[in-house]
């Protein structure tokens, strides 16, 4: 589990403090108090370690009002409380550290200036509690699920700006029925599969959407409710946290002609946590995976073989979140690798061209199969560009709409 930067994850509890873990050692690094974070209210703010921060919702348990603690790494207490009009779980924030959004209990998403704590906006974009928040791949977008089931898509430049406010409806890009439950959690997808959002529900069923459309892909039903969604950052496949303490194993291409998949199709780790997983991330580039339930065990794992190779935790308080906060410094020390055995492109070619000569004709044939999906691949990476494109050219419209909008307005005055 070697790492050119630590290996930290984050837990935070409805009734203990945040505390942060170093996964290659199974040790407690440091610990944050005063928080009182409810499911999926829990985020790192920014990728730079002297500018980031440690972000919780927080409910009073004396007044039930809601605020955000923002939390220094080195420092034990949180020092900002930013307090909102009403208490939020959820918690997701963009890539810069500029911005944090939250879900409110009323079905509303606040947008708050990092670090002043400034509400920007506050979009009434569910009818029900916002359980879960994120931004896809690029930061174009803030996905919300509710607890009335629905997926609300909407243009992060229309919650940040300063415009006036306008109909909610046409700030919303798309807003669909997705599950009969409440939504759990979202992810939006990454590399040939980042057009694509997987949520997942309380209906115990994880389903796959265009992003560019708002349009259903595939179902996979569960014999539990899932709880968590992690993406391999270089292969296609998922990992869902089940509440029966399993952790299910899928893939984004097995069945993509299938529009339901059962979960009995999918493999699970050997191993299971006593209580319901509530988040599952990988780390170490996807080699190591680390699960976390609520009976307050934490569990790594060696992804290729499925084997547990750590646990830690703390049995006398539950876990209400799981984050990973291995990015603030993850590529740092990798550079150095990327020169050593460099070859001219003279070389690599004559050595492929006598690898050829020599290669019996079994390994031609398998050859030519890998050239064929190395084909497909490139299909699908042009495919999810135009996909790409064609959401990049719906949000181009909503910015010139409302230029046009704003210069109408400016005229009548």
């Amino acid at each position: 589990m070697s790492s050119s930067s630590p290996e930290i994850v984050l837990t935070s509890s409805p009734d203990g403090p945040i505390v942060a873990y170093d996964v290659s050692a199974g040790t407690i690094v440091a610990q944050f108090t005063g928080s009182r974070s409810p499911r999926r209210g829990l985020t790192v703010v920014g990728k730079d370690f002297g500018k980031s921060y440690i972000a919780a919702s927080h409910i009073s348990p004396t007044t039930g009002c809601g605020s955000i603690h923002l939390y220094k790494w080195w420092s034990s207490t949180a020092f900002h409380n930013l307090p909102l009009p009403e208490p939020v779980a959820p918690l997701a924030a963009s890539f810069d550290g500029l911005y944090l959004f939250a879900g409110g209990i009323s079905g509303s998403v606040h947008t708050l200036s990092v670090p002043s704590g400034n509400v920007l906006k506050s979009l009434p974009t569910h009818n029900k509690p916002v359980t879960c928040v994120g931004v896809n791949h690029d930061e174009s977008l803030l996905i919300s699920g509710s607890d009335d089931g629905t997926i609300a898509i909407v243009p992060i430049f229309r919650l940040v700006g300063d415009s006036e406010c306008e109909n909610v409806e046409d700030i919303i890009l798309h807003k669909f029925a997705a599950h009969s439950d409440s939504v759990t959690a979202i992810v939006s997808g990454s590399g040939l599969c980042y057009s694509q959002i997987i949520s997942c529900s309380a209906d115990s069923t994880c389903k796959f959407w265009s992003l560019r459309r708002g349009t259903h892909l595939r179902t996979v039903v569960f014999p539990c409710t899932i709880s968590g969604i992690a993406l391999h950052p270089t292969e296609p496949e998922f990992y869902a946290a089940g509440s029966d303490g399993s952790v299910y194993i899928g893939s984004f291409m097995v069945g993509s002609r299938k529009n339901v998949i059962q979960g009995s199709e999918l493999m699970t780790f050997p191993h299971k946590h006593r209580g319901a997983v509530v988040s599952a991330v990988l780390v170490n580039a996807g080699r190591n995976m680390v699960s976390a339930s609520e009976d307050g065990i934490v569990l790594i794992w060696d992804v290729g073989e499925g084997q547990v190779i750590m646990a830690f935790g703390n049995e006398m308080s539950s876990i209400s979140d799981l984050v990973s906060a291995t990015g603030i410094s993850y590529n740092k020390g990798h550079s150095s690798a990327v020169g050593k055995n460099v070859a001219t492109e003279c070389d690599i070619a004559l050595s492929c061209e006598e690898l050829i000569k020599t290669m019996p004709v079994r390994q031609m044939i398998e050859m030519e199969d890998l050239l064929k999906v190395a084909a497909e691949d490139r299909s699908r990476a042009i495919d999810t560009l135009e996909s790409a494109i064609a959401i990049y050219e719906k949000l181009l419209e909503l910015i010139l709409n409302e230029a046009k909008k704003c210069t109408l307005s400016s005229k009548q005055r």
